[in-house]
Order: structure tokens, then sequence, then C-alpha cells
């Protein structure tokens, strides 16, 4: 957090988003009894939004870093996207792929990037989970070359095998009782982050938490996973390939 946010939040002049109240509870060392209190303050305000105009203007390799703070207190994360692959399971080129279409300088894009791929390390932390599910069509979705997507493709099944990694992917052909609507991260049972076109949104009142949850584990029911999972992908990948061969 820059200092003249802080300044601005401690002179009354900005009022703290949950996420701001987390970040500083946890950085001063307050008792759980203390935070608790606090944060129920926070979450009267139970839903922000913040247009991606202004995250643009703060930057988004300064967005990177702060959600990566935020991984960083988080022991179970469990992620669904219908559009792209997880940030946290991309390739230096998809995730060049994904921010080269918001009009940044080289600089930028350099600073976004390496910000992103810091984020990563995160999954080799002990004691932390990570779930995530993924539509097949994110798997054939071409904002990539071909090739590029056979190795975003690889690096989908070699971080299935991390022991702490869950990776599913709901099959275009499995039968569904619900609809993927948008993307959302559940950070424990705390706080939902939801990415819709003009801005991102953060959810933390208790009974809209267990709304996405519900919402998550129905999808992961319905999605393959372990050898089925990476057999799949694999197929796909093969068909790539196949593709390159006869063009």
């Amino acid at each position: 957090m820059s200092r003249s946010k802080l300044s601005k939040i401690e002179n009354a002049n900005t009022a703290p988003s949950v996420t701001d109240v987390d970040c500083i509870l946890t950085a001063i060392g307050v008792s759980d009894e203390v935070k608790a209190e606090y944060m129920v303050a926070a979450r009267e305000a139970a839903t922000e939004a913040t247009a991606w105009r202004l995250i643009r203007r703060l930057g988004y390799s300064r967005k990177q870093q702060q959600v990566q703070a935020l991984e960083s207190q988080t022991t179970l994360l469990r992620l669904f996207q219908p559009s792209l692959v997880p940030g946290l399971l991309q390739t230096p080129e998809y995730v060049r792929a994904v921010f080269a279409r918001r009009h940044l300088s080289e600089a930028q894009l350099e600073r976004t990037i390496g910000a992103r791929l810091a984020r990563q390390s995160v999954l080799y932390s002990e004691g932390k989970t990570f779930r995530f599910v993924i539509t097949e069509s994110v798997l054939r979705w071409r904002i990539v070359p071909p090739l590029v997507l056979v190795g975003q493709l690889d690096r989908l099944i070699s971080a299935s095998r991390l022991p702490n990694v869950d990776i599913r992917v709901i099959r275009s052909s499995a039968p569904q009782r619900d609809f993927p609507g948008h993307s959302f991260s559940i950070k424990d049972d705390r706080i939902v982050t939801i990415e819709t076109v003009h801005a991102e949104m953060v959810v933390t009142d208790p009974r809209d938490i267990a709304l996405y949850v519900s919402k998550f584990e129905g999808f992961s029911a319905s999605a393959c996973s372990g050898e089925e999972m990476r057999a799949l992908i694999g197929h796909l990948r093969d068909e790539l390939l196949r593709e390159q061969e006869t063009t």
C-alpha cells in the first residue's frame, strides 16, 4: 500500500476497503479477537467494485502485487474460470497475450508479466491448498497460437501433479444444472473476487460467500479430475499438434 493511500485512510479522506482493513490489521499484528471485531465493521459495506480503468491508472503490476499479498494470507483458494487459464497457472507467453490486449507500454507490460509470474511461487508454499475448476472451452480458446497453447496445456498437466493443487475441467458434453456466468475466486471463507467486463468486485458478506462456495462445489462435482482430466488435456494437446502437422 502506498504511503499516500495510507495517509488518506488515516485522515479519513478515503474509506478503506475490506481488503485494506484486512491487510492493515495483519501488518500491525493485532489479536484475532480485535481483527474479527474490525472486520465485522468493514463488511457492513459488503460489496465493493473497482473499475478496470482505475486499476489501469494504479498499474496492473501494482495490482498483481496486491493480489500476491492477499494470496499469501490465504490457506484455501478456490477459483472458477470459464474464460481464461487462471493467472496462477499461466505460462509467460499466455500472460503476455492476456495483458498485451490492455494497450500497455512495453515497460509496463514487462513489469506486469513479471509481477504475475512472481505470484505463482505461492503454489509451492506448504500449508496452502489450491482448487481450480475451468471449463473445456478455456482449453480451446485461441488467444495464443496453437504451439503456444500446447505449452500452456503442458503447464496445466504438470501443475496438476503438485500435491496441494487440484485442477478440474468441466467437459463441454457434461450435463449441467448451473450456468458459468463469470469467473470468481474464493479466498478461504472471507473474500470472493469477481471479474466483470468493467470492474472487479469484492464480496465479503458471509451469506454471499456461501452462495459462491455452493456454486463452486457444484461445478467441481461435475468436472473431471486426476488422470481423467490429464487425459482430456493431453487429447486436446495432441489435436493441436496434429493440426500443425497438416498446415
